[in-house]
């Protein structure tokens, strides 16, 4: 039975390697796309494929973002996200977002072929290492999204949420710009989230 899979990745390399590996796991055709625009128009004319595998850091529309609107254009189509950023938030929010599988690029290519093998039998996928941080993130924030913080990381969020900039909340609490970026960079991490606005509105959302 033939497989298809599509590509999305602005890097020609990266391309070349996944479909080599793609070929060998038994797919043809293995579209390519640039951008996340790119595999949409393919996605709206074409078959649609079994697997899709995913760059998060694309030009256009990319990243997290891309992942809803793939999943409407190809709803039996399973998602690996393959990117430079392992961190465990963005793991965890692609998983969230409708992906099947996360891999780091930095993975040797039999943790690509284990991957799809697990993608194809409808398990999800997540290297060893970050299934235990994810677990790890999961269960000290068991119930409560903000259980595992510090008192000052709450404190910074809840300033943020308040619409304050980073001086302002260093001389607020009495602590340096660097302590207060440093916190900031930490929240970031440990809720997965990008910038400062994402840090905002999860204070809004949140109720800090």
């Amino acid at each position: 039975m033939t497989k298809r899979a599509l590509v999305i990745d602005d890097h020609p390399i990266t391309h070349l390697g996944a479909s080599r590996l793609l070929r060998e796991l038994g797919y043809d055709p293995v579209g390519q796309a640039m951008s996340g625009e790119e595999a949409l128009e393919q996605l709206s004319r074409d078959a649609a494929p079994d697997l899709i595998v995913l760059d998060l850091n694309l030009p256009g529309t990319g990243g997290i973002d891309l992942i809803a609107p793939l999943r409407e254009a190809a709803p039996e189509a399973r998602i690996l996200v393959f990117s430079m950023n392992d961190q465990t938030g963005f793991a965890a929010r692609a998983l969230q977002a409708g992906a099947q599988g996360f891999l780091s690029k930095n993975a040797p290519p039999s943790d690509f072929r284990d991957a799809v093998r697990q993608l194809e039998a409808d398990e999800f996928y997540l290297s060893p290492k970050q299934a235990l941080a994810l677990a790890t993130l999961r269960a000290g924030a068991a119930g409560d999204p903000l259980g595992a913080l510090s008192d000052r990381e709450r404190q910074v969020l809840a300033l943020i949420g308040q619409g304050h900039g980073l001086q302002a909340i260093a001389d607020q609490l009495g602590v340096s710009y660097k302590t207060a970026a440093n916190t900031s960079s930490a929240l970031k991490k440990k809720l997965g989230v990008d910038g400062i606005n994402g840090l905002m509105k999860f204070a809004l959302d949140s109720g800090v």
